[in-house]
């Protein structure tokens, strides 16, 4: 059988402006939003349907394409990379929702629903979907399924796994079934919680039931200055300890405050070293009780200034900065690597000390936000890719911190995912069984391995993240360099 007749059977499907294959078309595909790494596949396909999906997977099981299916592409690990000659499948067409029941607080929506575009709709009920990643305008439902997102009120909420109740799934083969269901109550094994978070390594969901909470009755935001990163990831544990829990933590270093600023004109204290984000949420009585327990908290961390925001506008703009902070350290630097390796809350003043001393050693500027509640570390290495050797030198660095996160306790990523870029790091935080193990799972679902085919889990030989020669990627035909 022949690419020929493998295109023959997707044209009976689409017609031609939603089956891409012209060099022009397939470039916005051939990377996410981790510009280092990049494939051409053979053809994009626009499905407009769950049945155009489940078709098109039909077809590459029978001519053995590997696929990958897309959102909008904000992958942070190279996660929805093309597969090298293989197709992409994105979804950003199938974004109905299907069905809302404000009494039930269920919402079941097609992958290719913008993540705010939900509690936009469920807002005039007073209800929302709680995961917020940063990228929630743009990013899609489909996508924080298959990397289990979070953002920064997973503290309290958890991540994307925690409200998903259920979905109805199209496996590699072309076989379409329902995991989970409404209920809160499941039984059996977790197929709904397995499916979540494997990078699209076993299929695509077409369906996605969510879960809706109750806005909370009243927010209470503060921002707290500090003289040190370390003093900022101290007072986090601390906050843990006292016994609260927050809706959200986050920590800002000088860097992402500056470069917030200059977006935005967020309007962080200029004299920090970071700040500290704390945000209480709930009844008002519960908020009010817990208010004078927190200054308490952050007083004896060693802040210097406490404001707590004024009002609504004050809150969400210092919000807008928190979240705009990716984005705008493109102001500070033309390239920069994300991370989002974990470390135990006890834990995170000496990580941030360690890598601000990796940041010396190496001479690149870092920049720290993450999503301090759970450990969670986003920091940003800068470099010029036009500087030979610069990707490489920040590459090494990166790496530095995983292991740094692996020898503390933590773990490897948070919410971006293994993708392409951490699976040299898979061997170094689990052993040879498990990954065993990990294998074997993903081969009884899918034993051509036509579901984002390279991503995830480590090769008989595992690619590594290297300054010297060509990525190892590069040489196994996975990925190609700019």
């Amino acid at each position: 059988m022949s690419a020929e007749q493998f295109f023959a059977e997707l044209r009976r499907i689409y017609p031609a402006d939603r089956l891409l294959t012209g060099r022009a078309q397939l470039a916005p595909y051939e990377s996410d939003g981790l510009t280092s790494f990049r494939a051409r596949p053979s053809g994009v396909v626009l499905p407009e349907t769950q049945q155009e999906v489940i078709d098109t997977v039909k077809i590459c099981h029978k001519y053995e394409v590997p696929f990958l299916a897309r959102g909008s592409g904000t992958s942070l690990s190279g996660g929805s990379v093309p597969i090298e000659d293989g197709l992409v499948i994105a979804l950003n067409r199938l974004k109905r929702i299907i069905r809302y029941d404000a009494e039930q607080r269920v919402a079941v929506v097609e992958p290719g629903v913008i993540n705010t575009a939900v509690s936009e709709r469920a807002a005039v009920d007073r209800l929302y979907y709680a995961p917020d990643p940063s990228s929630g305008p743009v990013c899609t439902i489909g996508g924080n399924v298959a990397f289990n997102s979070g953002g920064a009120h997973c503290l309290k909420y958890g991540m994307t796994s925690n409200h998903v109740l259920g979905m109805k799934v199209v496996l590699p083969d072309g076989t379409v079934e329902q995991l989970g269901s409404d209920s809160l109550e499941g039984s059996g094994p977790d197929l709904t919680g397995m499916f979540i978070g494997s990078e699209g390594l076993f299929g695509v969901a077409l369906e996605i039931t969510l879960r809706l909470l109750p806005k909370p009755e009243k927010y209470y935001t503060l921002q707290a200055a500090y003289d040190s990163l370390e003093k900022a990831g101290t007072a986090v544990a601390m906050v843990v300890a006292s016994g609260l829990l927050p809706g959200a933590m986050e920590i800002m270093d000088r860097l992402s405050m500056d470069a917030a600023d200059a977006a935005i004109g967020a309007g962080y204290p200029k004299d920090a070293k970071a700040v500290l984000i704390v945000e209480l949420e709930g009844t008002s009585d519960e908020v009010e009780a817990e208010k004078p327990r927190l200054h308490k908290v952050i007083e004896e961390s060693g802040a210097y200034i406490i404001e707590a925001a004024r009002d609504d506008e004050h809150r969400l703009k210092i919000w807008k900065g928190r979240k705009s902070a990716f984005s705008a350290v493109g102001r500070l630097s033309p390239d920069f690597i994300v991370q989002d390796g974990v470390v135990p809350r006890t834990k995170l003043g000496h990580a941030l000390k360690e890598i601000d001393k990796l940041s010396e050693q190496y001479g690149i500027r870092v920049a720290n936000v993450f999503h301090a509640g759970d450990g969670n570390l986003h920091p940003l290495v800068m470099f010029d890719g036009r500087q030979p050797g610069g990707l490489e030198h920040a590459e090494e660095l990166a790496g530095e911190i995983i292991r740094l996160c692996i020898r503390l306790g933590g773990s490897i990523t948070g919410e971006h995912g293994v993708g392409l870029e951490k699976r040299a790091y898979i061997g170094e935080m689990y052993g040879e069984d498990d990954i065993e193990f990990m294998q074997q799972l993903r081969r009884s679902v899918d034993p051509l391995e036509l579901a984002n085919r390279g991503k995830k889990l480590p090769s008989a030989e595992a690619p590594a993240l290297t300054s010297v020669g060509a990525h190892p990627l590069e040489k196994q035909g996975i990925i190609s360099r700019e």
